[in-house]
């Protein structure tokens, strides 16, 4: 009798994979693995809960492998995108090869100015008479930190394989790397290009077409799904790993700007070009453009002032009669032509894209103005809401799996589901993806490691000023945890304030986001238990540091949007012109998030102890505390400020003892 081979089943492949990255299978990692494998075999869609230390990359890479179709996996991280690549996905290919019989093959894929370009490398930037760069190479002196950047990346350009610039290591500065890259709109195609047969780019395309597995990044799968002119191969299973991530994601590839600077720049390329009529025409919309940007103050417009919308329809024109003469003439006298034609063009194109959406006045857009004290007056639009576009582009052709420690908010996956275009789960009907969520639990025991603090005895927060009694509260916060504190604010101008004053009052040394890299800032606060890291936004998501070094995280106040933040209030009314609760579907579910996010700073490994302090007594008296308290981790709960101050005493002579 002849053997037969059977098919090997999930849970072989997945305690293969395991044991392959070390360890062992983590609470809920199978159980994520079987809700990834029945979606993708059922052509569903899946919202799906893993909390940290879950293992949730092995969760979704083993069915998908299994699988056999490309899969496209997209994170919202760089750290993310090479633990795939650089870790998880060799040793799983590895550990699965004998049991599938085949070896699956992976690649990355990012945008086109992620990657060196060897034409820009060897022949210069085309020159922009405000910079007075023709050769960057030649121009930058060898003594200064671009001359030493550019020759650097010059031999690298020799040494590297990719091309990436995330592969470069120690980086070089965003004008550097500007000087020998170039965007989508200003590439001349592999089929024009003298480098066309060795470009980075393109070889990075073909490498993903042929990989069973494109991890890529969100903004890519932004792009991918907005402009119709498809980057990612096809695929018939998407993987968004960060989800929480990606409706602002795509929000920012899909945000329009005008500033002055910019379109000035068009003026000058697209000058080069074009007779002097059109040439004259463009700049005097430039000019009466700069005029009105001088005056403008922060805030939406929802209406378009008549100078502003006059102008715009004036740059609209001239830009669109630029752009027509830039493809009919040649001049045959500019030297490297077909480089300087695609970079004017992609100028003067996006001018006239913003500013033609933006006089056609789209219900569906929101326009404002910025300004910054460094970059000055900025006009941007930006979509009310990206649920429509990605209920059609994402989950219209494949399977999507969307997973995230933080995608249960309030205690269902309702909210997050609205925001990327998904009905409530249950809810059916013709065009109404169906999808389901599933929440695989943590491997921590959060109620015995973790404690969640509200001052509900402080002043509540408003507007402007300073807070004495919070800042009184998280002195003595500090000192009974003994430093290990991460402090979260809401504003860079509040972390200064407590970091300033406390200082003053505390013989503990305090880092400031912002005085020295993240990396490093982070890097110091992990290694010295004593210290304490305040910063804003970047550190609310982006802090793992396990151990006795974080043992008291602590948020000034409920992170709710600005209320004069444009699209965040424009969303919110739209919510209550269309029945629904604004403020809880937007201000309260964009603060749940970000409060789920940085309570999961606290507890990053099974040993780890410690209490999240918020300094806000909103979340324990307003009616919409529960829901907030509900989207963060399950930690024991208190307003007893004595008990925390024990127990963070405890915590600290524990630490203390063993030497931490």
């Amino acid at each position: 009798m002849t053997a037969t081979s059977s098919k090997p089943s999930l849970t072989d492949l997945l305690r293969a994979a395991v044991a392959a990255v070390g360890g062992s299978e983590r609470p809920g990692q199978a159980a994520m693995a079987e809700a990834v494998a029945e979606v993708i075999d059922n052509n569903a869609h899946l919202l799906v809960q893993a909390g940290t230390g879950t293992g949730k990359s092995l969760g979704y890479l083993v069915p998908a492998l299994a699988h056999g179709e490309r899969v496209v996996v997209a994170t919202a991280t760089l750290a993310l995108q090479r633990q795939l690549v650089e870790r998880d996905l060799p040793r799983t290919v590895e550990a699965l090869h004998p049991l599938l019989r085949r070896r699956p093959e992976f690649a990355m894929l990012k945008g086109r100015s992620n990657y060196l370009c060897l034409h820009r490398l060897h022949e210069g930037v085309p020159q922009d008479e405000e910079e007075g760069l023709f050769d960057a190479f030649e121009a930058a002196a060898p003594s200064s930190k671009l001359g030493q950047d550019l020759l650097r990346l010059r031999d690298w350009a020799d040494e590297t394989g990719t091309g990436d610039r995330d592969d470069l290591t120690p980086g070089v500065s965003d004008r550097a790397w500007s000087q020998v890259s170039v965007t989508s709109r200003e590439c001349l195609s592999a089929s024009k290009c003298a480098y066309g047969a060795e470009c980075f780019a393109e070889a990075a395309r073909e490498r993903a077409k042929l990989a069973d597995v494109v991890v890529t990044n969100h903004a890519l799968l932004a792009i991918d799904a907005i402009e119709g002119a498809p980057v990612l191969p096809g695929h018939e299973v998407l993987i968004v790993d960060e989800a929480h991530e990606l409706v602002s994601r795509v929000t920012g590839v899909a945000t329009g700007e005008l500033t002055p600077g910019q379109v000035n720049r068009a003026v000058r390329r697209a000058a080069k070009l074009v007779d002097e009529k059109a040439a004259d025409a463009l700049q005097t919309a430039a000019e009466g453009f700069e005029r009105v940007m001088e005056l403008a103050l922060p805030g939406r417009l929802e209406e378009l002032p008549e100078d502003l919308a006059q102008v715009l329809m004036m740059l609209r024109d001239a830009a669109r009669t630029v752009i027509s003469a830039i493809g009919n003439t040649r001049d045959k006298t500019v030297q490297d032509e077909d480089a300087v034609r695609k970079q004017a063009l992609a100028s003067v194109e996006n001018v006239h894209a913003v500013a033609e959406r933006i006089v056609e006045g789209s219900e569906y857009d929101v326009v404002w103005y910025e300004r910054h004290d460094r970059f000055g007056a900025s006009l941007r639009v930006a979509p009310l809401s990206v649920s429509g576009l990605l209920r059609e582009k994402l989950f219209a052709e494949r399977s999507v799996v969307l997973t995230s420690a933080t995608l249960k908010l309030g205690g269902d996956f309702n909210g997050v589901a609205a925001s990327l275009g998904l009905a409530p789960e249950g809810v059916t009907g013709e065009d109404v993806p169906e999808w389901q969520g599933v929440d695989v639990g943590s491997p921590f025991d959060y109620r015995k490691q973790g404690i969640l603090y509200v001052a509900r005895h402080l002043s509540q927060p408003g507007r402007e000023g300073s807070r004495s009694d919070m800042l009184d509260e998280l002195a003595e916060l500090i000192e009974a945890a003994g430093g290990r504190t991460l402090g979260l604010f809401s504003s860079m101008r509040a972390a200064q304030a407590a970091a300033e004053e406390l200082r003053g009052r505390l013989e503990l040394p305090i880092l400031l986001q912002g005085e020295e890299t993240l990396g490093e800032l982070i890097k110091t606060f992990a290694a010295d238990p004593r210290t304490c890291l305040f910063g804003t936004l970047s550190l609310w998501q982006g802090v793992d540091v396990p151990g006795p070094s974080c043992q008291l995280v602590v948020m000034d106040r409920v992170p709710f949007p600005r209320p004069d933040d444009p699209l965040m209030s424009a969303r919110q009314r739209a919510v209550e012109q269309g029945g629904g609760n604004g403020f809880m579907a937007v201000a309260a579910t964009h603060a749940a998030l970000l409060m789920a996010q940085g309570a999961g700073r606290l507890v990053r490994a099974t040993g780890d102890r410690g209490v999240v302090a918020v300094l806000d007594p909103r979340l324990a008296t307003a009616r919409y505390g529960s829901f907030l308290r509900a989207s963060m981790p399950d930690f024991w709960y208190t307003t007893d400020r004595n008990q925390v101050r024990r127990s963070l005493a405890a915590i600290d002579a524990a630490a203390r003892e063993q030497g931490k």
